[in-house]
């Protein structure tokens, strides 16, 4: 079958809800094994689907540490790692920001990345697969979100030095990139501008569902993809070509 995780192992950061949630139930359906890991107690949602689960910081490098050993102890070994937690500080100008945002970001979107691949990979076998969640906004500037967007960047940069270092192992990493997806995060207070705007310049005419991250983190983890490496995949309902004329005639008033 086309896709298929079966007999693989899988750990989802920030699995507990929103886009990593669409990757537990997508990867479950695709025949893996999934172990759901969150700072957020999802021990009750994980027995309904019939997974494991695991509280961790990502920021934590001892705790993503035990996160391995329990996958390694529980499953026998881990095959993918999405990288997917992540928090952002609300929307504020680079003036109204504070250093405290940005370590928030940073030791979230950043950190948590370098920490699961810096304590998974010497568990990994040949042909296993990481998949980083960044974003559109680590594409371009976006204002309102600077301690974000800088986080997401960081994240596109990690995944391409990864996908360098560890292409010798035959273990590759990716990224996805999407612009806002419909998650309660994307509707915080302060966000609607944003959203108004993407429903405008994106050609879908809309925001991302978090299934549709899911399928393309599903791409990236499977076997048929053994030759896409380094990459970050946009997943910008096409705003990132240009703008249609429905978008031009309604910024020209």
């Amino acid at each position: 079958m086309f896709f298929s995780l079966k007999n693989e192992v899988a750990i989802v950061t920030g699995g507990g809800s929103g886009i990593g949630l669409s990757v537990v139930k997508r990867f479950l359906q695709a025949g893996a094994e999934v172990v759901i890991a969150d700072m957020a107690d999802y021990s009750e949602l994980a027995d309904q689907l019939q997974c494991q689960f695991f509280q961790v910081d990502v920021s934590d490098l001892d705790q993503m540490q035990a996160l391995m050993q329990f996958t390694m102890d529980s499953c026998g070994k881990i095959d993918i790692l999405v990288n997917n937690a992540g928090v952002f500080s609300g929307y504020k100008t680079l003036l109204e920001s504070d250093s405290a945002d940005f370590q928030a970001c940073h030791d979230v979107n950043v950190l948590g990345i370098f920490n699961g691949i810096k304590t998974a990979v010497p568990l990994m076998a040949a042909g296993s697969k990481i998949v980083n969640t960044s974003s559109m906004a680590g594409r371009h500037g976006v204002a309102n979100l600077g301690s974000y967007a800088a986080s997401k960047h960081a994240a596109i940069g990690i995944t391409r030095t990864a996908a360098l270092e560890l292409g010798d192992q035959n273990i590759r990493v990716n990224c996805v990139c999407p612009s806002s997806v419909n998650t309660p995060m994307a509707h915080e207070e302060g966000g609607e501008t944003l959203l108004n705007s993407e429903k405008l310049t994106v050609p879908l005419a809309r925001i991302c569902e978090p299934e549709e991250v899911a399928a393309a983190i599903h791409f990236l983890a499977t076997d048929d993809c053994n030759f896409v490496n380094g990459q970050a995949i946009n997943l910008c309902g096409g705003s990132s070509v240009g703008l249609t004329d429905r978008a031009r005639a309604k910024l020209a008033g």
